[in-house]
């Protein structure tokens, strides 16, 4: 495969900068949760289930049971109140528990603060059970991506995003059965806003279908069912950034989820999501994920459908570098953080394919043990479908030349409508000919050193250096306030969801963060 032979000492001293970066961040993590962390450690002791409002929806019992907890008890984890009222009970279910307290029998406000190690005599137990299914679900992925013939990569990702549930699981098994090797369920729109994760099986999202865990569950057995049909293992992917982040990470664990997108920037920049709140988030988040054997994906793609592709993918490479560091800091393995970028340049430039494949080449060279996502034209799409089929045809042979590792394909009506049967069709039809007329082309060619592409990727290289030196003279909060990435600016005390962030009282407790801090310092080879 030809390379750049990039200055390996400028690769080391960005990863460098970017932990540095984060050194002040995950200080700041350490000493502080949110209301969403401490919901997942509920779902994780056992309790899934929503009840009823007067709206005709269903809340989740375990928002029920965390807000009901004043905020001075809620800083000790919730991992604590529940351990009080289970040292009286020991025989009653969490989700028991939390329909008392939704119910108004039981109130956590009146338990004394109770004694450490009783509570984790009887935290303990159920913590065991929450590893043995996140295990159980690795496992299950395990299994069947070594019973069926590996896939060659790039692996072909298409989105389905009906809004019901049922009609994206026809719609998945169908594009299944024409090739593709991944469906990402779209979430509907603006879930990411919203500070509950809707319950049960749903009919009616709005440009995409709810993330829930029964949704996960029906089209994991869909795509399980269809893997054995074909003899060939398909992924399912869905999203998890947003005011829910670690509790769709635990419904992706316990459901089989291959892949999850989960961004450090990805709510902070586009969805206006508190900075703080997202960083706390997606380190519990990626603790669990980091388990389940579950690969994220991140977001540095929907850097160049606001800010200009040819003259800040430094800023994609530097926004790699720190997403890379966050993940490691959190457990997660190289093998597990696919990187996300993508074929944004504006297509009337001059050898604009050159620089695609300078940009492709070089997150490639530079993440070379990373499952690398390569994202497709979608700022330069214009509705003419001919001129789209042609610009994903060049994107493919981009992905199929830099040995991408994951390719979401482009559709030919990309900026008109979320895709049809007919499009996905097209779209596998003009991948499956391009991976196969150029799946060896990335072994015969080399590149000129002194040629365009390799100088356009040092370029970027230097460039993305320098603006990691010019973010440390500042630190990464200040830069997000100054817009240094997607020229979004954020203010780190603004937007949505501050109020869920809490500083931790000396006696927190999180046996989940416990747990995951103990296999890391033993490098667990089960994860």
């Amino acid at each position: 495969m030809a390379k750049l032979n990039l200055d390996r000492d400028k690769v080391d001293r960005c990863r460098e900068l970017a932990d540095g970066l984060i050194h002040p961040i995950q200080k700041y993590i350490d000493l502080h949760s949110t209301v969403s962390v401490e919901r997942s450690v509920v779902r994780l002791l056992g309790c899934e289930d929503a009840t009823d409002t007067p709206f005709g929806t269903k809340m989740p019992l375990a928002n029920i049971l965390v807000e009901k907890l004043d905020r001075n008890r809620l800083s000790m984890g919730v991992a604590t109140w529940i351990g009080a009222a289970l040292i009286e009970q020991p025989k009653l279910p969490v989700y028991k528990l939390a329909q008392k307290v939704a119910e108004g029998a039981i109130n956590l406000n009146n338990f004394p603060e109770p004694n450490p190690d009783q509570v984790r005599k009887v935290i303990n137990p159920l913590v065991g059970e929450a590893a043995k299914r996140v295990d159980r679900s690795r496992h299950s992925k395990d299994y069947l991506r070594q019973k069926f013939a590996r896939v060659r990569p790039p692996l072909r990702y298409v989105i389905v995003a009906t809004g019901n549930i049922y009609e994206d699981v026809k719609q998945a098994v169908a594009a299944s059965r024409k090739g593709a090797d991944v469906i990402a369920v779209i979430r509907s729109t603006a879930q990411s806003l919203l500070d509950y994760v809707p319950h049960g099986a749903t009919t009616e999202g709005f440009g995409g279908t709810y993330a829930t865990q029964e949704n996960f569950r029906i089209m994991r057995k869909a795509l399980n069912d269809v893997s054995y049909e074909l003899k060939r293992y398909i992924r399912l992917c869905n999203y998890s950034s947003g005011l829910c982040m670690p509790e769709i990470a635990v419904m992706g664990a316990f459901e089989d989820l291959d892949f999850l997108l989960n961004d450090a920037f990805y709510g902070i920049l586009f969805r206006d999501i508190n900075m703080k709140r997202t960083f706390v988030d997606q380190y519990f988040s990626r603790t669990i994920i980091a388990r389940a054997g579950i690969t994220i994906n991140t977001g540095e793609d929907n850097y160049l459908t606001t800010a200009d592709a040819y003259h800040n993918h430094h800023q994609v490479l530097a926004s790699h570098f720190i997403n890379e560091q966050f993940g490691k800091r959190a457990g997660l393995k190289e093998e597990q953080i696919g990187l996300g970028h993508a074929f944004e340049m504006d297509p009337s430039i001059e050898d604009s394919f050159i620089y695609e494949l300078a940009m492709a080449q070089l997150v490639r060279d530079v993440f070379q043990r990373h499952p690398i996502k390569y994202m497709p034209p979608t700022r330069h799409m214009t509705g003419n479908i001919f001129q789209g089929h042609v610009l994903d045809a060049l994107f493919n042979l981009a992905g199929a030349a830099t040995n991408q590792q994951i390719q979401l394909l482009g559709m030919p009506t990309e900026a008109i409508h979320n895709p049809l049967l007919q499009d996905r069709h097209l779209s596998l039809q003009n991948a499956d000919y391009v991976f196969t007329a150029a799946g060896s082309l990335a072994d015969e060619i080399q590149f000129n050193p002194n040629g365009k592409l390799v100088r356009r990727a040092r370029t970027v290289l230097d460039n993305t250096l320098a603006y990691l030196e010019k973010i440390r003279q500042i630190g990464l909060m200040e830069a997000i306030e100054q817009g240094m990435f997607a020229e979004m600016p954020r203010a780190r005390d603004g937007g949505k969801g501050l109020e869920g962030v809490f500083q931790k009282s000396r006696r927190y407790y999180n046996p989940f963060l416990e747990s995951a801090s103990a296999s890391s310092q033993r490098g667990d080879s089960r994860r």
